[in-house]
């Protein structure tokens, strides 16, 4: 049986003109049983027979075909996690010592404060917003306690 979200990669990735593959298909799993993005290193960890250069190319054609997002951090890894509209609207948390970056869903006040402005800025600058991020920059739980 097809769930939801193979339907919606499979859709995505033809209409990229990009093939459904088994590494692909894995990569999607790994990116969907996540609770945040992943960084290359990370996901060749939880599937060590992909090989890495096949999985950095499968990755960026995933992201080609708007299947996957890629993450900015503070650091010099790339983290991966699906795109948005496949999953659930969420914002960030990076730490800036480590480079750690977590998924955290905004009070429903952040968002409405958020809808509102963008509302204005759409009006004053004439600009059509499709979705925004809000990526919290400071210092995680973990390192607070390393002094």
């Amino acid at each position: 049986m097809l769930t939801d979200l193979r339907v919606a990669v499979i859709q995505r990735l033809h209409g990229a003109n990009q093939r459904v593959t088994r590494n692909r298909e894995a990569l999607v799993e790994i990116l969907s049983d996540a609770s945040r993005p992943m960084t290359l290193p990370e996901i060749l960890k939880e599937r060590p027979t992909l090989a890495q250069s096949s999985a950095y190319r499968n990755l960026l054609a995933l992201e080609q075909a708007n299947v996957v997002r890629r993450v900015g951090g503070v650091d010099e890894f790339a983290r991966f996690e699906l795109a948005e509209d496949l999953t659930e609207h969420h914002h960030h948390l990076i730490c800036d010592r480590c480079g750690a970056v977590e998924d955290v869903d905004a009070p429903p006040g952040l968002e409405s404060a958020v809808d509102k402005a963008v509302a204005e800025i759409e009006v004053s600058h004439g600009f059509l917003v499709r979705h925004h991020r809000v990526d919290l920059v400071g210092i995680c739980a973990k390192c607070a306690t390393i002094k």
